[in-house]
């Protein structure tokens, strides 16, 4: 609790108290005073949580930030280790069969070629 919500709060209280006595003794003053003091202290407390809230954001702001961080160094390091498992995957499979990954790498060049320079007569 800071100060403005703290003074805003006691304001507010102090406003009700005396639109309570205006209401006794029929004083129109003290009720208008009262009203006042209350939307006053009301508006300063609120202003004070506001603060609150900012300030609240703000301390976390670092430790959320480190989080993040941490997280998506976990998630690069996970993609990296399924990219080596993938790239030794095919590596394996070009090693036990050289002469079907050439065939078909052959074929996949020449659809590409009749892809990009289209059917000759």
């Amino acid at each position: 609790m800071n100060k403005d919500e703290f003074q805003g709060g006691a304001r507010y209280i102090g406003g009700k108290i005396e639109k309570a006595v205006g209401d006794t003794v029929n004083s129109r003053d003290w009720q208008v005073d009262g009203v006042v003091d209350q939307v006053a202290g009301g508006a300063q407390n609120l202003y004070g949580r506001a603060k609150s809230a900012i300030g609240d954001v703000v301390d976390g702001a670092p430790e959320l930030a480190d989080k993040i961080g941490s997280e998506a160094r976990v998630a690069g390091d996970r993609a990296l280790d399924a990219a080596k498992r993938g790239a030794r995957t095919a590596q394996d499979s070009v090693k036990q069969a050289p002469v079907l990954w050439a065939l078909g790498a052959a074929a996949l060049g020449y659809g590409l070629a009749w892809l990009v320079h289209g059917q000759r007569d």
